[in-house]
């Protein structure tokens, strides 16, 4: 399964979703009802499951256009047994994230509600992981898995054999023992890592990722600045000397992050430039003093590499205090994005 849910991953849910059916993606994860039917309206036809909520007015949206959705309690299934036409689900299981999911004490309960409503074709089975990104919760991960087989050889004691699927991108890059019948890639098939103890155990499995991701953007103004003048709001940057600085049209509406104020670095010309004073909505400044040859209209690397210079997601999400799953998701939707 292509993970693809929240825009991808900020990556752009069409253009790559199209790309995985390309590659051979035969299953699609997504948030919602409305990013599943945006897949189908543009062209994809493999099987989409949607793992959040789906209010009651729109599971006919789902039969109507052959979309899984996930039920993870009685009062989603209560609404399904006023359906006339078949819908698919995947059922999911809490095993210690405490989040979505039928506990293993309902088991006998959920055995019967679908036994007694034929209207549901009980199409898969999942859970979801709580520290499988780290060793030091190793034993809940196992916890998990225990319970989850429990679970899943009751129903198959029962007579029923869905798809089971419980590993994300960090169960199937280490633990392929949990790969069952279908993996959840997600933040990897981006070519990032969930995280860095799992990027260091990888590795020496001679397992690597490249980010798939760059994002750029121009330098739309230069200037001369005395020493002493100020830059942005509530003056934050006072410069110290005679400056040259570049206007760039992102800011933090854009997803650019506004705690990378005064300290973050872009690369304009193959040179890193110093962001200076507050990241504004829509703008920033940089220092391009040492940049002789930068003029406007230059390319400006936000994330990725130009020359030897290159800069992270991984870098930008470790300074503003969170993880590579949040910087690339609240990357703004209606930036361009442009596949090569």
């Amino acid at each position: 399964m292509a993970v693809v849910k929240s825009n991808a991953y900020g990556h752009g849910l069409v253009s790559l979703s199209k790309i995985m059916q390309k590659l051979g993606a035969d299953y699609f994860g997504v948030d919602d009802i409305d990013e599943a039917l945006v897949l189908r309206k543009n062209g994809i036809k493999k099987s989409i499951l949607v793992f959040g909520y789906i209010p009651e007015g729109r599971i006919n949206d789902a039969i109507t256009h052959n979309i899984s959705i996930t039920v993870s309690n009685f009062e989603t299934f209560n609404k399904l047994k006023k359906l006339k036409n078949k819908i698919k689900i995947h059922l999911k299981v809490d095993t210690g994230l405490g989040r979505q999911g039928f506990l293993i004490d309902q088991v006998h309960r959920v055995i019967k509600f679908i036994k007694q409503n034929k209207n549901i074709k009980f199409e898969g089975l999942y859970t979801h992981f709580a520290g499988i990104e780290s060793k030091k919760f190793i034993q809940h991960t196992k916890k998990q898995i225990t319970e989850f087989n429990i679970y899943r050889n009751i129903l198959k004691s029962e007579g029923f054999d869905p798809i089971i699927h419980v590993s994300p991108s960090a169960g199937l890059l280490l633990y392929p023992e949990y790969n069952f019948d279908m993996v959840r890639a997600g933040i990897s098939i981006y070519g990032l890592w969930p995280s860095k103890e799992i990027e260091k155990s990888a590795l020496t499995k001679r397992i690597k990722l490249r980010p798939v991701l760059s994002w750029k953007s121009v330098v739309c103004e230069i200037k001369k600045l005395p020493k002493g003048n100020s830059i942005g709001y509530d003056r934050t940057e006072i410069l110290k000397k005679n400056s040259k600085v570049a206007v760039i049209p992102i800011g933090y509406w854009h997803g650019y992050r506004r705690n990378l104020s005064s300290f973050n670095e872009v690369v304009i010309s193959g040179k890193k430039a110093k962001v200076l004073g507050r990241v504004s909505m829509d703008m920033m400044v940089v220092d391009i003093t040492s940049i002789s040859k930068a003029k406007v209209g230059d390319e400006v690397i936000l994330i990725g590499k130009s020359g030897k210079q290159e800069i992270k997601v991984d870098d930008l999400a470790k300074l503003s205090g969170t993880i590579n799953y949040e910087f690339v998701t609240q990357i703004n939707p209606n930036i361009t994005r442009i596949y090569k």
